[in-house]
């Protein structure tokens, strides 16, 4: 039984290679891009693996305890939890509003528990940044791979068929070379946006949660705050 020509690797390459110089720019393009996404998504995938087990042993510290000095004791070797960050952030804010009702100035709670609740939000809008980073760049791969791939894949098929004004005899067999080579930016392309597009929904959705466990977090420190300003 006959079997058509296989295509391998080593095929892949010499398309590469014999592509026109656009094209090529535009593979480099795409393979940078990739790579970059590539390492994004492994860094961002530890870090907030990191931050989640961090987050679950301080969450259960906090909610056990909910006693500040001992919670505070823990605040460094769970660093990595963006929850720690709104607990310092708001303990020190909180340490700041009794020491002035200590000093003989006393402090209405209203305007105490405002101060603790506006360094909980900027904490949490500074966490929220980090555990965004990166993943802007997924989105933009994600979006515009594709689209720079076709552009490859144009440009590749316009040269294809320039050529053929130059040649008596138009047959497939003269124009089917230069479109496979076109398509490879195509191919290209799609093979960078995919994995940037998944591991940017995977991101998102685990952002999402981490920024519910925050705004549930801050709810809680200040019923506490409000107990010891109280």
């Amino acid at each position: 039984m006959e079997t058509g020509p296989v295509f391998s690797i080593l095929d892949f390459y010499s398309m590469i290679f014999g592509s026109s110089p656009v094209v090529q720019a535009v593979l480099v393009l795409l393979i940078l891009l990739s790579v970059f996404s590539w390492a994004i998504t492994f860094a961002k995938y530890f870090q907030l693996k990191k931050a989640g087990s961090d987050s679950e042993e301080f969450g259960a510290i906090f909610w056990e305890t909910r006693n500040f000095s001992r919670i505070d004791d823990s605040c460094e070797r769970l660093s990595a939890s963006p929850l720690v960050s709104l607990f310092k952030s708001g303990y020190r804010e909180l340490g700041h509003v009794l020491e002035e009702s200590n000093q003989g100035n006393p402090v209405d709670l209203d305007a105490g528990l405002n101060l603790v609740e506006r360094a909980l939000k900027r904490a949490e809008l500074s966490e929220a940044i980090k555990l965004e980073r990166g993943t802007t760049f997924l989105a933009t791969v994600a979006s515009s791979a594709p689209f720079i791939g076709l552009f490859g894949t144009v440009w590749g098929i316009m040269n294809a068929f320039h050529g053929l004004s130059n040649n008596q005899a138009t047959t497939i067999q003269a124009v089917a070379p230069g479109i496979s080579e076109a398509l490879v930016a195509t191919a290209v392309g799609l093979a960078a946006a995919i994995p940037a597009a998944v591991a940017y929904n995977y991101f998102a959705v685990a952002v999402r949660h981490f920024r519910e466990s925050m705004d549930k977090f801050s709810a809680e420190f200040v019923d506490l705050a409000r107990a010891h300003l109280g």
